[in-house]
């Protein structure tokens, strides 16, 4: 699995013209499943997500997880884009791709996760729909974690 993860002061989903959802401060991340994901996958991103200090301290110092700032919230999107292999030629190749009987179990596995880890909701978009993102990265700040480079 492999995971963008965005510092925001704002983010939201729009399907078909309509609000789906939106945080205020938090984390925007866009995940994408594999082929051959599992759920141990899923825990050790949750875990990183949760973890994750990309936020300032009191001196400026990037240095606190949202797990330590209750109002901050999550906005979760499936993307299966970031699996994208761009090795050969110009056109990505989404071989990698989980199909939908992977890949949605997974996502909605990790955006359980991370209710269970931080207690409160995840916000999230619609697996498979056509969304559009909206955000202010704050920072910027942008992560990208792979659970296949945990080692």
């Amino acid at each position: 699995m492999r995971i963008v993860i965005q510092r925001v002061r704002e983010a939201s989903v729009t399907i078909g013209g309509e609000l789906h959802s939106a945080i205020g401060p938090g984390l925007m991340v866009l995940v994408g499943v594999e082929q051959g994901d599992t759920m141990a996958d899923v825990d050790w991103l949750a875990a990183k997500t949760a973890g994750m200090r990309i936020f300032d301290d009191a001196n400026g110092v990037m240095n606190i997880a949202i797990s330590d700032l209750p109002d901050h919230k999550v906005l979760a999107v499936s993307q299966f884009t970031l699996t994208a292999s761009t090795r050969k030629g110009n056109r990505p190749s989404y071989i990698r791709a989980a199909g939908h009987d992977l890949a949605v179990p997974l996502y909605e596995a990790y955006c359980l996760k991370l209710e269970q880890l931080l207690d409160r909701p995840t916000a999230r978009g619609v697996f498979g729909a056509d969304m559009q993102v909206a955000l202010t990265n704050d920072g910027p700040v942008t992560i990208l974690v792979d659970s296949r480079l945990r080692e």
